[in-house]
């Protein structure tokens, strides 16, 4: 049987589809997502809670999901909206359908929906609050509903995201596996501030190398230095990054003191740390396709994307800040590097899962950094 479903946006805006996933209803800002294919990996990776994720892509769930292409410990996502859901479900390393996933992480899905229209739409008028039901079809109430939701801007979604105790990855019981490189084992330990992180930047660093210690966002700067590490990763996470005041704190009293890597989240933390400023851009950076140029070699990268805020290169201080990355698409701010201390960032994910690896020689940067 099908389950009738529907996408509210604030402008008024509706889209009308059968539901797949759970039931009920769930609020979040519509933001689209370019990637062909790795929708489990955007399903749970942290950074996109507070949101619902249109695939830009036709076909979804084809392949199913398994228990190791996870990047979150569950799904954080508000949605999932797609043109056609597959129900067939065929890859050798498949262990469930997406939407059995979806219903047993209380994720609700739309199917059989125009996506490039919704996509199109999205680009011309920005991201907007929506709202996605299977119970409610009164379409003025939902617009209503749509417009008095939370939003994105001046929040800390971060709190939702980020882990409550102190690990070592790979976590004790962990049904996720770690990646040991079988050279230079834990010549490095890396403090990682856990804002959303995704499972892939620890295990990029455990393949160079690094003993990992995860900590939760709200850990105190001496407590982090308490541990000696040889370094600090500010990961990637979710919403405003303005809104995430004691990580912009944590960050500031830090720098000068240990080497400090910056992904995503953790670059514009860094940047407000910095003394610099961030904005909200019109629809947002998510995808598997983004070109960026390196501007110390002209070396264009292909780079994995998911944020919907930017740092202002005009806020940052050019006496210390080297603008390192540019955006190929819309000249955006994609990293950025101390000239004194050893500080660097990107605004893209190295690490990519799911996408191209061609900025993984990041890592190599920062191990190259500690050393």
């Amino acid at each position: 049987m099908t389950r009738d479903a529907i996408l509210a946006l604030e402008d008024g805006t509706l889209f009308k589809g059968e539901s797949f996933g759970a039931s009920g209803e769930r609020y979040g800002e519509v933001v689209f997502n370019t990637s062909m294919t790795g929708y489990q990996e955007i399903i749970t990776d942290p950074s996109y809670k507070g949101q619902i994720v249109t695939m830009t892509y036709p076909l979804i769930g084809n392949y199913g999901v398994n228990a190791e292409d996870v990047e979150s410990f569950k799904p954080f996502v508000e949605g999932l909206a797609v043109k056609e859901y597959s129900n067939i479900a065929s890859n050798w390393r498949c262990q469930k359908p997406l939407a059995d996933y979806l219903k047993e992480n209380n994720i609700l899905g739309i199917t059989g929906i125009d996506t490039r229209a919704l996509t199109l739409h999205i680009r011309k008028a920005g991201a907007m609050k929506a709202v996605l039901s299977t119970q409610d079809f009164d379409e003025k109430n939902l617009v209503r509903k749509a417009r008095d939701s939370q939003g994105l801007l001046g929040v800390d979604l971060v709190r939702d995201v980020s882990g409550n105790e102190i690990y070592a990855w790979p976590k004790a019981g962990s049904k996720v596996p770690g990646r040991r490189s079988a050279a230079a084992r834990n010549r490095f330990k890396v403090a990682v501030l856990d804002c959303g992180v995704k499972y892939n930047i620890l295990r990029k660093l455990q393949e160079n190398g690094c003993q990992v210690i995860v900590v939760p966002a709200h850990t105190e700067p001496g407590e982090i230095l308490k541990m000696q590490p040889d370094g600090l990763l500010l990961s990637n996470g979710p919403g405003d990054p303005a809104a995430v005041k004691y990580v912009i704190d944590t960050t500031r009293r830090l720098i000068g003191k240990l080497p400090i890597f910056g992904i995503c989240l953790g670059h514009q933390m860094l940047g407000l740390a910095l003394g610099g400023k961030t904005y909200k851009l019109k629809f947002g950076h998510h995808g598997a396709n983004h070109p960026v140029k390196d501007l110390k070699t002209g070396k264009v990268s292909i780079t994995v994307q998911n944020h919907g805020f930017c740092v202002d290169i005009d806020s940052l201080n050019k006496k210390d800040i080297e603008i390192t990355h540019i955006n190929l698409n819309d000249q955006t701010l994609e990293g950025m590097r101390h000239k004194k201390l050893p500080i660097f960032s990107v605004q893209f994910h190295p690490e990519a899962s799911a996408g191209p690896h061609d900025a993984g020689y990041l890592f190599g940067e920062f191990i190259a950094m500690m050393s």
